[in-house]
């Protein structure tokens, strides 16, 4: 038996516990795992019998696990047997650059330092020979520890069969696709399922400052000369990663408050909030950038009077707490104890109803409630597109509003779609069921999604997403087999687990 056709449960190596399958390709399945030997989740990645590409995915696994920067998702364990080969990946937690243009573009400081951090990983990348090639606004998380990851390094390429004649200048031009995103919240040359397609003029996607007030021009000619290979007085075109992170560094504008980070996992980048603990901004010299505060002279001084205070004020509270140790609790009385999200055990939560979400009312509403009527027989369809995945351009994406009757902690959704690849979703949990229908509610949080859901995927993050409504919400549509060009998704049924 292949390990593309294993079940939840299955180990692999004696140590790899498969838990949720959540993304998939026509010959490949990226799971969330249990490392039982070292009780940590990771993300395992297995193969169809016979799929072509084993080798070239294996070859760029063992290229990526012997990089060292921290920046670059690491590659744990590599099985090369044809009928058994997988690959055990770092289990990332975090939001997705995809995530975080959800409710718009970046501030201009935090999305050039963020693809600042990531050019400077593929530029440690490909000075050891490893290039990505298949950047997409899923590649480049923003972690739970404030930092960036690069995820699919080598891989995803592989997964897809892409290579190129230069790949320092590919991932240059992805880096500067990224970057774009980040500053205008749309993607340039084409479209990407969650975000509109960049305005153009002849042909070529206009500046970011065209697109949005506020960029600093400094930002916008460095993104020009990165995604757009133009020159500018002085400066050539960026063609490397690393002359990227060299320019970006030397004009990344006054830091803003770091982007929001969520919790949810990466299965593979073709592939929920708490503040970061810091802002994603490094000190570097070098670049005449301020020492910034406490840093110049008397700095030092300053933090250790700093930190006598605080000293002194965790003693005052200590010589309080021990001269009211009267009203403790009596020692005879047992310890209250609220068991959070994360440690109540998940069980089989119903939705009270479903309903359609979209513009317009959403498609067939009629048929909503199919979907969680427990029969796999009976589904939802969103209508029948011609011409387009994405809706036949008509809008962005629909789908379908599951009512939970009162907030829940959702731990994992499993839906049911159907057999034709090419589906792309994601699942969202909060607690307003109205909207404009153009996009999920505001204040919703990803708690999963897929670039290819078929059969039956289940969604779930590093931990528990609160909310009352649960949206299975569709940004890309699978052609449908034999029917000229139409594009159509199902939902047979949906399995939500969490706690009340």
């Amino acid at each position: 038996m292949s390990t593309f056709i294993s079940e939840p449960g299955t180990r692999l190596g004696g140590r790899y516990r498969l838990e949720d399958r959540v993304s998939a390709g026509s010959e490949w399945a990226a799971w969330k795992a249990i490392d039982e030997t070292l009780a940590r989740p990771v993300t395992v990645l297995t193969f169809a019998r016979g799929f072509a590409r084993i080798g070239d995915v294996v070859t760029a696994a063992r290229a990526a696990s012997r990089l060292t920067d921290a920046r670059l998702a690491q590659v744990f364990d590599v099985e090369e047997d044809w009928d058994h080969a997988y690959v055990v990946m770092e289990w990332v937690a975090g939001d997705s650059l995809e995530d975080l243009l959800a409710d718009g573009p970046l501030d201009p400081g935090q999305g050039a330092e963020i693809i600042a951090q990531g050019a400077e990983a593929l530029a440690a990348a490909h000075a050891a020979g490893v290039a990505h090639l298949c950047l997409n606004p899923g590649s480049l998380r923003w972690t739970a520890g404030g930092g960036v990851k690069i995820v699919g390094l080598g891989m995803d390429a592989a997964l897809s069969g892409v290579t190129a004649d230069d790949p320092a200048l590919a991932d240059t031009l992805g880096l500067g696709r990224l970057l774009y995103a980040a500053l205008t919240a749309t993607w340039p040359g084409g479209e990407w399922p969650s975000l509109p397609a960049a305005p153009e003029v002849d042909g070529h996607p206009c500046s970011p400052r065209q697109v949005r007030a506020g960029v600093p021009t400094a930002v916008d000619d460095v993104t020009c000369r990165a995604l757009l290979q133009r020159e500018s007085p002085g400066n050539p075109a960026i063609t490397t990663p690393d002359m990227l992170a060299t320019a970006l560094n030397r004009v990344i504008p006054a830091p803003a408050a770091p982007p929001p980070v969520s919790y949810r996992g990466y299965a593979t980048g073709a592939g929920p909030v708490a503040l970061a603990p810091g802002p994603p901004y490094r000190q570097r010299g070098g670049h005449g950038r301020d020492a910034g505060p406490g840093r110049g002279p008397g700095g030092t001084r300053a933090m250790v009077a700093i930190v006598g205070v605080l000293v002194l004020g965790v003693v005052a509270a200590a010589i309080w707490a021990f001269g009211h140790h009267s009203s403790a609790p009596p020692a005879h009385a047992p310890p209250t104890h609220h068991p959070s999200p994360s440690t109540t055990p998940a069980t089989v939560l119903l939705p009270q109803s479903a309903a359609a979400y979209g513009p317009g009312g959403g498609d067939n509403p009629g048929q909503a409630s199919l979907a969680i009527d427990g029969s796999a027989t009976t589904d939802w369809t969103t209508d029948s597109y011609q011409g387009s995945a994405v809706f036949g351009n008509l809008y962005r994406g629909t789908g379908l509003m599951l009512d939970m009757g009162k907030s829940v902690n959702v731990s994992t959704v499993t839906v049911t779609f159907g057999s034709v690849a090419g589906t792309h979703v994601r699942v969202e949990v909060g607690n307003t069921a109205t909207g404009t229908g153009n996009r999920p509610p505001p204040g919703f949080t990803t708690l999963g999604r897929s670039g290819n859901a078929v059969n039956s995927v289940t969604f779930t993050g590093h931990g528990t997403e609160s909310g009352q409504y649960i949206l299975i919400w569709f940004t890309k549509l699978a052609l449908q087999p034999g029917q000229s060009g139409h594009f159509q998704a199902d939902v047979f049924d949906v399995v939500v687990k969490g706690s009340s």
